[in-house]
């Protein structure tokens, strides 16, 4: 790899860090690309080509993640949703339901003993919402292995 893109990666690391740890407040493209320092749509392509996602899906990603977390808790769908900075419960379950493969209050009415089990490092990464697979750990349907 070449220096450029070795610094691009850098770049676009910090845009992402920035949505883990902002993911509940108001981002939009041209701020993440501020922190990448990169135009809007170069940024885009670039971190789409990098994590193999859009940037505003990889947001939407995090915050349905810390979704799954609060709805395990117990806390109502609409809470969840507005603590995780998604202000249309429509959109939110919508994406809720295409990540996870089953609707906010389902999620929340399931059984997570299994999940509640294992430590939080390990939970964090069964539970990850991606598009690939909608099966996750105490969400199998019956008679599937795991």
């Amino acid at each position: 790899m070449d220096q450029q893109h070795l610094a691009n990666l850098a770049h676009l690391r910090r845009a992402r860090d920035l949505v883990d740890r902002e993911y509940a407040r108001p981002l939009d493209v041209p701020t993440m690309a501020r922190h990448a320092l990169m135009s809007p749509g170069h940024f885009s392509r670039a971190f789409r080509a990098a994590y193999g996602e859009t940037p505003y899906s990889y947001i939407m990603t995090r915050r349905v993640e810390r979704a799954m977390a609060l709805l395990r808790e117990g806390m109502s769908v609409t809470d969840a949703c507005m603590a995780v900075g998604c202000t249309s419960l429509g959109s939110f379950s919508s994406r809720f339901t295409e990540l996870v493969g089953m609707t906010p209050s389902a999620y929340r009415a399931a059984d997570h003993e299994a999940v509640l089990a294992m430590p939080t490092c390990v939970a964090k990464v069964r539970t990850r919402p991606t598009r690939e697979s909608s099966v996750r750990i105490g969400e199998a349907a019956p008679g599937t292995a795991v």
